[in-house]
């Protein structure tokens, strides 16, 4: 075991010019493995100057990565084709974010939201009140949002901090409403349409699309058509249907890489290129 002033001695000598001292340290690092980071954790949050926090950052991220690879690669070989299996994948990914993170708060949190209306929901017996219901909630009652200010800014596509923000991407705002939904078993599937993700409410004869990023509000197919239209995008018919599990962590991967990339973070960029890799790969 190590000790605080151990931790505050190495990142002391990471700021020595010589990179033999700076090798040495950082292999000092790597040897304590995981066991430092709490303490790391608790340094940086204490650090006042931004370039011994963006190093601490460095380090927290060169020892918890390997296991962040392992974890996820676990659940990509177990298949992410249920909805369950997505939600695992997506909290495993916030630990990219956040390597401290607890990941069962969230699924307690998510199960509590759900909580709320679950008895609303268990005695409305016309599906489209139930649609109502939970949108109501998430998008009027919870707040649930989209950021457009900030809209590249890497808290919008890690789910833990859109929980905690109750803002973010459109993809993530509709996870949460999918995995709400989930707990509730109400039919909510996302589409993955170009350039912005959409939820499809399916009934036994109906398909409602929901624009998750514009507070809940219901659209056509024909508004969608238009937009791609807008875009420079020939609509096609599987631009509007429901998305794969697989499909849709997928894309919230990519968005993370793009997030990160305009922060010119090549390190992070990596790392994500990798994590993609491994679920295109068992996809």
């Amino acid at each position: 075991m190590t000790n605080r002033t151990e931790i505050q001695s190495l990142i002391y000598l990471l700021e020595d010019p010589d990179p033999d001292v700076q090798v040495g340290v950082r292999k000092r690092f790597d040897e304590l493995g995981e066991q430092v980071v709490p303490l790391l954790d608790q340094y940086r949050t204490e650090s006042v100057k931004d370039s011994e926090k963006k190093t601490i950052n460095e380090i927290i991220y060169s020892i918890t990565f390997g296991s962040i690879l392992e974890e996820f690669s676990g659940l990509a070989e177990q298949g992410i084709d249920n909805r369950q299996r997505l939600e695992d994948a997506l909290l495993v990914l916030c630990r990219f974010g956040n390597p401290t993170l607890r990941i069962e708060d969230y699924r307690k949190k998510l199960d509590k939201l759900s909580a709320v209306i679950g008895s609303d929901i268990a005695y409305t017996p016309s599906l489209m009140e139930k649609m109502q219901i939970m949108l109501q909630f998430v998008f009027r009652e919870l707040r649930f949002r989209g950021d457009a200010q900030d809209y590249h800014n890497p808290d919008n596509a890690y789910l833990d901090r859109v929980i905690d923000r109750r803002k973010g991407l459109p993809i993530m705002l509709s996870v949460v409403v999918m995995f709400l939904a989930r707990r509730l078993d109400l039919p909510f599937h996302g589409v993955n349409m170009p350039i912005h993700f959409m939820l499809m409410y399916k009934t036994h004869n109906q398909e409602i699309l929901i624009d998750p990023f514009d507070g809940g509000s219901l659209v056509t197919y024909n508004q969608c058509c238009y937009f791609l239209k807008k875009n420079g995008i020939d609509p096609r018919p599987e631009h509007l249907e429901k998305a794969v599990e697989a499909d849709i962590l997928a894309r919230c991967i990519r968005n993370l890489m793009n997030s990160y990339g305009k922060l010119a973070d090549e390190q992070r960029v990596e790392g994500l290129q990798k994590i993609l890799q491994i679920t295109e790969r068992k996809a």
